[in-house]
C-alpha cells in the first residue's frame, strides 16, 4: 500500500515520447554514487521508441505492451520520486536487444510522473533521477542521458547532467535500419568482467573523437564490438553482408542486432525495420 504523504496528482493523463538509443561503442564506468556512474562512449536516437503514460494508483505497477512486467527501472525511478502509479509503457521496439527500452521507460516515467504529479523537478534534475534508477537496475549505463538529448551522442564523461560530459555528431535527417536476432542480458555483461570491453571502447572512442563522423562511428563501432569479443555469428554475418553491399553497419549494444545506414541491410538481402535518426529527444507529447 502506498504510505499516504505519496502524491496522488491530477485527472490529467500527460504523455511522453522517449527515443529508442543503440549504442555503438561504450566503456564502463562504476561509482557508489549512481548519478557520477555510467559509460563513455556514442550512439543513435531513434524515431522508434518507448510512448509512456502513468495513473495514479494505490500499487506501483508497470505494463508492457499490454502485459503487466517487472521493470526495476520504472519501479526505482517512481521510488525515488516518492509516488505511487502504473505505468503504461508502449514500445516500437524489441526488448533486450540493445535499444534502451528499459532506459525509455524510466525517462518517459520521469517526464510524465512530474507532470502528473505537479513535482516541480527540471528536465536535467529528472534526467539523473532516471539515470540513477537504470544504473541500480543494471539495466543500462548511458541510454537515459542520450535519450534525453537525442541526436548521435558522444557521451565524454559518464554519469547523470551536473556529472558527465556530452555533445554530438551533427547529422541531416538519416535512415536507418535495424534488425535483431534476439535479446542479451546486460547486467550480466556490465555486471562481469568488464576491463578488456572498457579498454576496448576508450580505444574506439578515442579513434572516433578524432573525426567525428556518422561513418566513423560505424566504423569504430564495429572495431569495438571485435575488440571486445562481443560479436555472435548472426551479427557478424550480418555486418559483412552489408559491408560487402558497399553498407555501413554496427552492432547494437547489447544486443544481438544490427544497424545500418541508409538501406545497407535491404541490399544485403535482409528485411529490416526502418526509421530515422531522431533529433528531437524525449519529450511530453
Amino acid at each position: 500500500m502506498a504510505s499516504p504523504e505519496r502524491r496522488r496528482g491530477s485527472n490529467a493523463e500527460p504523455q511522453a515520447f522517449v527515443p529508442g538509443h543503440v549504442t555503438g561503442l561504450f566503456s564502463v564506468h562504476p561509482a557508489d554514487d549512481p548519478r557520477k556512474a555510467g559509460s563513455r562512449g556514442a550512439g543513435l536516437a531513434l524515431s522508434a521508441g518507448v510512448t509512456v503514460t502513468v495513473a495514479p494508483a494505490d500499487e506501483p505497477t508497470v505494463e508492457l505492451d499490454g502485459e503487466t512486467v517487472g521493470m526495476e527501472a520504472v519501479t526505482g525511478m517512481l521510488d525515488r520520486l516518492d509516488v505511487s502509479a502504473a505505468v503504461r509503457v508502449e514500445s516500437d521496439l524489441p526488448v533486450s536487444a540493445g535499444f534502451g527500452v528499459s532506459g525509455g521507460a524510466a525517462l518517459g516515467t520521469a517526464l510524465t510522473a512530474n507532470e502528473r504529479f505537479d513535482l516541480g523537478h527540471t528536465e536535467n534534475e529528472l534526467v539523473s533521477v532516471a539515470h540513477a534508477a537504470e544504473v541500480e537496475a543494471g539495466t543500462g549505463l548511458g541510454d537515459v542521458v542520450a535519450q534525453a538529448r537525442g541526436g548521435v551522442a558522444l557521451r565524454y564523461e559518464p554519469g547523470a547532467p551536473g556529472y558527465g560530459e556530452l555533445d554530438g555528431i551533427s547529422t541531416p535527417p538519416t535512415r536507418i535500419e535495424y534488425v535483431s536476432f534476439g535479446g542479451r542480458s546486460t547486467g550480466e555483461i556490465i555486471g562481469g568482467d568488464v576491463e578488456t570491453l572498457t579498454q576496448a571502447g576508450e580505444r574506439a572512442l578515442a579513434e572516433l573523437c578524432d573525426a567525428p563522423t556518422l561513418p566513423k562511428l560505424f566504423a569504430c563501432s564495429r572495431a569495438f564490438a571485435a575488440d571486445a569479443d562481443l560479436l555472435t555469428p548472426p551479427v557478424e554475418q550480418a555486418i559483412d553482408a552489408v559491408r560487402e553491399a558497399g553498407g555501413e553497419a554496427a552492432m547494437a549494444m547489447l544486443g544481438e542486432t544490427v544497424i545500418a545506414l541508409g538501406d545497407g541491410l535491404t541490399r544485403a538481402g535482409y528485411e529490416p525495420a526502418i526509421c530515422e535518426i531522431d533529433r528531437a529527444g524525449a519529450r511530453l507529447v
